[in-house]
């Protein structure tokens, strides 16, 4: 093996490590929020429907941006947006710390979610950038494995530092990191000069139209079958640590290492998940997801129904762990059946789902919290959209077709 070889395998792996990093980072920053909200809700006296706002507020713009992130992926790469878009982030994670106001915190979060919402596309972007495509499979699990690792240390992290230096500084002492993680991009995550003037070449020659990605119904599947699943994921993670607050008694930093395991299993489930997915469910996707959504959906109904405190933690780990099932086939079909001029566009459009899901669960939770004074009724809307998903795992056929540059229709096996 040429030593180029040897160290073009290096710097992939570096750009993997690079990006799992801003992933746990972009959950981290997001994440916090659910268990800041608790001292948020009583220094601004807010009821449940004014929470969920705030939990939502950040998701319009998230997932606003995504098309258009994706979009700007494929046009001038990854990196330059990947700089930009933890640099615009980290500022608005430092100015939560100074809102005055319910007002001005939504305006911040909103801004916030702006900058966030250009990395995930910009990440998979980098994802093919970096690696073959025999390997960007594994490679894009592995590094969406984070979303369930920076999960977990939101309530970890925001619970202590709250504690000890109180929600406002939390946040800044996390955007200070977000800079210094901007410095590590800038000198160590940098594609190869002669992929990038192939990249040009490509666009030149190969354009894919966006009514192309638009048509596709495969895509589309996969999208509805994410945001229904990203509604039971951020319904979760938005009112679980208030929910045992105030329903199940328990004191914050409790909740903080609580909430943290189901989290840290997902993260390691993803990564399983990744594995199985490649070596026994190639051209099955669609039964691995559905599989895994159906077990998810059936869990949370115990969990709902369950009276035990040990119950609930248990089922809610097992909730994380097959929602990784879904998550994986999510982040890695995209890769099978768009070429890879298309692929942040394409990633754009199915983490849309995922997002628009993330502003429509927690705000519509709160006022289902407010209007019927019951956790139990707002998680058993996470239980419908649970079959939905389901559904949608199962409406993918072999007629649906993916996109290639030359505008061929492919058969999705």
């Amino acid at each position: 093996m040429r030593i180029s070889d040897l160290t073009k395998g290096k710097k992939k792996y570096v750009a993997l490590a690079l990006l799992f990093v801003g992933w746990l980072l972009s959950f981290l920053d997001r994440m916090v929020m659910n268990i800041a909200v608790i001292p948020i809700k009583e220094e601004f006296n807010l009821d449940p429907s004014m929470v969920g706002i705030i939990l939502s507020s950040f998701f319009i713009s998230y997932a606003c941006m995504q098309i258009p992130g994706g979009w700007l992926a494929d046009k001038i790469g990854s990196r330059k947006l990947v700089i930009f878009a933890i640099a615009f982030w980290s500022l608005f994670t430092i100015f939560s710390g100074l809102a005055w106001s319910l007002a001005s915190l939504v305006i911040i979060r909103i801004l916030f979610g702006i900058g966030e919402g250009f990395y995930p596309s910009a990440s998979q972007k980098g994802i093919s950038e970096f690696f073959p495509k025999n390997e960007r499979s594994k490679a894009s699990s592995t590094m969406m494995s984070s979303n369930f690792f920076g999960a977990a240390l939101g309530p970890l992290i925001a619970a202590p530092l709250i504690v000890w230096l109180g929600w406002r500084h939390m946040f800044v002492a996390i955007g200070v990191v977000g800079f210094l993680l901007v410095a590590a991009f800038w000198f160590f995550y940098r594609p190869a000069a002669q992929t990038e003037k192939i990249e040009v070449k490509k666009k030149e020659t190969n354009k894919v139209p966006l009514k192309n990605l638009l048509n596709n119904s495969g895509i589309w599947k996969i999208v509805v079958m994410w945001f229904a699943a990203g509604i039971i994921n951020w319904g979760f993670s938005s009112w679980m640590p208030i929910y045992l607050v105030e329903t199940r008694n328990l004191d914050i930093l409790s909740v903080g290492l609580i909430a943290s395991v189901p989290a840290l299993l997902g993260g390691f489930a993803t990564i399983l998940s990744g594995i199985l997915l490649n070596k026994y469910f190639i051209n099955t996707e669609k039964y691995y997801a559905a599989g895994g959504m159906l077990l998810t959906t059936v869990f949370l109904y115990l969990m709902i129904i369950s009276d035990s405190m040990v119950a609930v933690v248990i089922y809610w780990n097992l909730v994380f762990i097959f929602k990784s099932f879904v998550f994986s086939v999510a982040f890695s079909l995209p890769h099978q059946l768009l070429p890879k001029e298309a692929i942040g566009t394409g990633m754009g459009m199915v983490n849309t789902g995922a997002q628009a899901a993330g502003f429509i669960a927690p705000i519509v939770m709160g006022f289902i919290i407010s209007a019927t004074g019951s956790y139990d009724t707002a998680f058993f809307f996470l239980v419908a959209c649970g079959i939905l998903s389901t559904i949608a795992a199962l409406s993918i056929t072999k007629k649906d077709r993916k996109v290639s540059p030359q505008n061929a229709e492919i058969a999705m096996e």
